[in-house]
């Protein structure tokens, strides 16, 4: 057996259907397209969300609500999480360069350290903003709080 004898297995490979090649085809005058308009012409593309003159959802749908432009996003980060590091890279100090490297957030995220969950280990955390009963917790348990 060698590649260039290779074949698929007889019945498995169809043929497609050869339009606008003559009557004798059975699919030549109209190629399958019906009678006139634009769906039967060359070069038709619909626009998107076009609905054949009907209101499009679009528009037919109320616009509501207000996207403040200026609005900071910050990944949420928990204590637990922190700990769970702590355990993991077994470090005295987390900073953004360790939490990006062990996937808890994106390297072009803005991290805020969320008090849910319990710290246990003394540790230096810096972040670019903080939740005040996490800076109370990792201050309670010695760390120290450094907001970028």
């Amino acid at each position: 057996m060698k590649l260039n004898t290779l074949k698929p297995a007889k019945g498995s490979v169809k043929a497609g259907k050869r339009i606008g090649r003559g009557q004798g085809s059975g699919r030549g005058g109209t190629s399958t397209r019906g009678h006139k308009g634009a769906k039967s012409r060359s070069g038709y593309s619909q626009k998107l969300g076009f609905e054949g003159g009907q209101m499009p959802l679009q528009r037919r749908v109320p616009k509501f609500g207000f996207r403040n432009p200026n609005r900071v996003e910050y990944k949420a980060i928990n204590l637990a999480a922190l700990e769970g590091l702590v355990a993991k890279a077994k470090a005295k100090a987390i900073d953004i360069e360790l939490i990006v490297s062990n996937g808890l957030a994106g390297k072009n995220d803005r991290i805020k350290i969320l008090g849910n969950g319990e710290l246990k280990s003394k540790v230096d955390v810096t972040a670019h903003a903080f939740s005040a009963s996490a800076a109370k917790a990792i201050e309670a348990t010695g760390g120290k709080v450094t907001q970028l």
